[in-house]
């Protein structure tokens, strides 16, 4: 037996798990924006440096769980190091490289965006250009075909966007923010793309990836932090650090643990689109939980925005039925 053969084979992610993985990964991220806000109510911690305890603490709890799942020796820890080390070197520093510079320029570049032109026009941009960018990115790296059904979905998509986040009002656009979203959309969009594509042979390890990434981007989001004011001032520091650890665990560790698991199988126009998902849980909390008006707007745009998502879960899943079937 050659050693190459002996290698144990990573068994990609059933597509069904994949797409739930996403969907929770797009409401999680959602949530974030919701603890964001109360975040910056309740004290002056600014958004560099809450992306900087985002990153920072996903990285402490990713950290722990490895060493948990190293400690306990599971059949699939061993599979998944071996898989790890037959990867290439090269292949590995451009994986690991890759996400994490685009995941500081997606966040950092988002909330300078935001920070430029408004919440509305920064969030609208950013999200919207995301799976133009990607489903170009797809079919000029990879070959991926939406198909009509596919395009539909995606121009539903990107119309619930814009009625979800500029229906209840305009926003200033300035060119500077404009751009600074453009290019939080590449980021996301390079990262979708790297993912799905070292995702077609197998991938890496998607938990050890996104505890690389976040020890990337806390060590590009640091001296930006600081400048900005690392620390909190805030008669409720008790709730802000409640709010950070939340916003460490579930929206940052857990959620893009699964989203990079998800991406690496999933086709990317597919990805991003589902990913979009994140305003729509956005809206839903700031009604239910922050007392906001539910409006026209915020209905159509979440109801297109749903649509599009389960028509591509369809489509998605379909030539693994049929492959099923034929089986």
């Amino acid at each position: 037996m050659s050693a190459q053969a002996a290698v144990p084979v990573q068994i990609p992610l059933p597509v069904g798990r994949s797409l739930l993985y996403l969907v929770f990964a797009g409401v999680a991220w959602g949530t974030a924006g919701a603890a964001a806000s109360l975040v910056f109510r309740l004290s002056d911690l600014g958004p560099l440096s809450l992306s900087f305890w985002r990153c920072a603490g996903g990285l402490v709890l990713l950290l722990g769980a490895l060493a948990l799942r190293a400690r306990r020796g599971s059949v699939g820890h061993a599979a998944r190091a071996a898989h790890a080390a037959a990867e290439p070197r090269r292949r590995r520093l451009v994986r690991i490289l890759g996400t994490g510079i685009g995941l500081t320029v997606f966040q950092s570049a988002y909330f300078a965006a935001v920070q430029s032109t408004g919440l509305a026009v920064g969030t609208v941009v950013t999200l919207g250009a995301g799976p133009v960018l990607i489903a170009v990115g797809a079919r000029l790296t990879m070959g991926e075909r939406l198909g009509r059904g596919g395009i539909v979905a995606v121009t539903g998509a990107l119309a619930g966007l814009a009625v979800l986040v500029l229906g209840g009002g305009g926003g200033t656009v300035r060119p500077v923010g404009v751009a600074l979203a453009l290019l939080s959309a590449a980021g996301y969009a390079a990262i979708t793309l790297l993912t799905r594509w070292l995702g077609r042979d197998g991938g890496g390890d998607s938990m050890a990836t996104t505890a690389w990434a976040f020890g990337i981007g806390a060590v590009g989001l640091l001296p930006m932090a600081l400048a900005e004011g690392l620390l909190p001032h805030t008669e409720e520091l008790g709730h802000v650090v409640w709010l950070l650890a939340y916003v460490a665990a579930v929206p940052t560790a857990l959620a893009y643990a699964l989203y990079f698991a998800g991406a690496a199988v999933v086709r990317a126009a597919t990805v991003s689109v589902i990913m979009l998902l994140e305003p729509v849980s956005a809206a839903l909390i700031a009604v239910t939980l922050l007392d906001e008006r539910l409006t026209a707007a915020t209905v159509v745009g979440t109801l297109l925005l749903l649509a599009a998502v389960a028509g591509l879960a369809v489509a998605e899943t379909r030539p693994a039925r049929s492959a099923r079937s034929a089986a």
